[in-house]
C-alpha cells in the first residue's frame, strides 16, 4: 500500500471512531408511561444548559407520577410539570434558551415547554409528533425565539404517536387534557 492510502485509511478509521464515540458520549434517558416506553437520546452539545436542566429533575425524580396534560395530534405532547389531578408540581428557577443551537422542531423531537417570556423553561417538555419549523428559532425577537430542541425518540415513536392521537377534553378551562390519563411513571438514565 502506498504511504498515502494508508494515510486516507486510518484517517478515515480516526474520523469513524471520533463519530462513534461522540454518539456514545450522548445520554439516552427511558420515559416509562402507562402507554409504554419512549427512549430519547439527548444533545448536551447543543444544549448543555437545557440537558442538564432535564437531567437534573429526572435524578431528582421530580417527574415521577407526573403526567402529559396537554396531547394535539399532528402537533405534540407535553408533559413534566402536572400531576393526574391537573396541580402544578412547583419548579425550579427558568433556564436560558438555547433555541439558536441549530436544532429544529422536527418529529419525534423533545424541546422545552416555556411561556411568552423567552427565558421561561423550568421542567415541562413536549415532543413533536410533527414536523413544527415554526418553532424554530428564527431570529432574537419574542416572536422569533423559538423552543429550544435538546434530543430526540430512538424508540417509541409509536408510543408518541399513540399518546398523540388519543381523545381529550377540556377540564377546568384546561384544553387538550387526554381523557384517559397517560402517567409518566419514571424518567431514568439508560446505559448506552
Amino acid at each position: 500500500m502506498t504511504r498515502q492510502l494508508l494515510t486516507l485509511l486510518f484517517l478515515a478509521a480516526f474520523a469513524a471512531s471520533l463519530s462513534a464515540s461522540a454518539e456514545a458520549a450522548n445520554p439516552k434517558v427511558l420515559i416509562k408511561t402507562n402507554k409504554g416506553d419512549i427512549t430519547l437520546e439527548l444533545y448536551p452539545d447543543k444544549a448543555p444548559v437545557t440537558v442538564q436542566n432535564f437531567l437534573s429533575y429526572m435524578d431528582e425524580k421530580f417527574y415521577d407520577g407526573l403526567i402529559f396534560h396537554r396531547v394535539i395530534k399532528g402537533f405534540m405532547i407535553q408533559g413534566g410539570g402536572l400531576n393526574a389531578e391537573l396541580a402544578t408540581r412547583p419548579a425550579k428557577a427558568p433556564i436560558k434558551n438555547e433555541a439558536g443551537n441549530g436544532l429544529k422542531n422536527a418529529r419525534g423531537t423533545i424541546a422545552m415547554a416555556r411561556s411568552g417570556e423567552i427565558h421561561s423553561a423550568t421542567c415541562q417538555f413536549f415532543i413533536n409528533h410533527a414536523d413544527n419549523a415554526f418553532l424554530d428559532h428564527r431570529d432574537e425577537t419574542a416572536q422569533g425565539f423559538g423552543y429550544c430542541v435538546f434530543g430526540k425518540v430512538v424508540s417509541g415513536l409509536d408510543v408518541v404517536d399513540a399518546i398523540a392521537t388519543a381523545p381529550t377534553m377540556t377540564v377546568h378551562g384546561m384544553k387538550d387534557v387526554p381523557r384517559e390519563t397517560v402517567t409518566i411513571i419514571s424518567i431514568r438514565r439508560v446505559e448506552n
